[in-house]
């Protein structure tokens, strides 16, 4: 009975010391995602004010896209981008909203009800694909989560780069449509490269694409709500 005892009173220490571990853990990683968030990085560039491009930061309140005109002297997102393959199949849209993430949480999790552990599990822990998001729009209009900015080419040019580059090609250079997916009638997705996990998020996708245009941003973010702090 006394060697059961003491070896069920070891499990409990080692038990606990690992409990106390992961807390401590989660608690170092909620500090760090809320205060890096705030930490802002490019204030000090000054706004363009001739020859810009417009360009947007839009959020549904979790996940943060990039809106950028469908076309201009520089980029032709049409030509790579068929927004024929939507639902819609129109082809007279002014915007492109680019969002990066989970393909699983954007394929299988069109709401916050439909998510599972087993999507939510392999999301964290780097055990899916990603996906670009794209929508196209005709019109935007600015509130606390659409925020409109101007830029110069360069800027957008490294902008354009940067989208670009988290797109998977095929042999023919081609970015690869994932078929038979849209949440509305303006929407298609694309197979991206990268994985989702706890430190690199949809968000810090857009925070990453935020800082190589030279735009205001945050120094790391997980999450959306520290991007609009710095537009505000």
């Amino acid at each position: 009975m006394k060697k059961n005892s003491f070896n069920f009173i070891d499990i409990l220490k080692k038990s606990a010391k690992y409990i106390l571990f992961v807390l401590l853990g989660l608690i170092f990683y909620v500090f760090l995602v809320l205060a890096t968030a705030y930490v802002p990085v490019n204030s000090n560039i000054k706004p363009c004010t001739e020859d810009c491009v417009e360009v947007y930061l839009r959020s549904n309140g979790v996940h943060t896209d990039i809106v950028l005109p469908i076309k201009n002297d520089l980029k032709d997102w049409s030509v790579q981008l068929d927004s024929k393959l939507t639902k819609a199949g129109k082809s007279n849209f002014n915007y492109v909203s680019v969002g990066w993430g989970d393909k699983g949480f954007y394929l299988d999790t069109p709401t916050w009800g439909d998510l599972t552990f087993k999507t939510a599990f392999n999301a964290l822990f780097y055990l899916s694909s990603s996906a670009m998001h794209i929508t196209f729009l005709n019109s935007l209009t600015e509130g606390a989560l659409c925020k409109k900015a101007y830029i110069s080419k360069a800027d957008y040019a490294h902008i354009v780069s940067f989208v670009e580059s988290s797109f998977q090609y095929d042999d023919q250079n081609n970015v690869i449509h994932i078929p038979n997916v849209s949440y509305a009638n303006d929407d298609v997705f694309y197979e991206a490269k990268g994985r989702y996990n706890l430190f690199y998020t949809c968000n810090t996708w857009t925070n990453n694409c935020l800082k190589s245009g030279n735009m205001k941003a945050c120094l790391w973010t997980v999450l959306d709500k520290g991007f609009f702090y710095h537009y505000k």
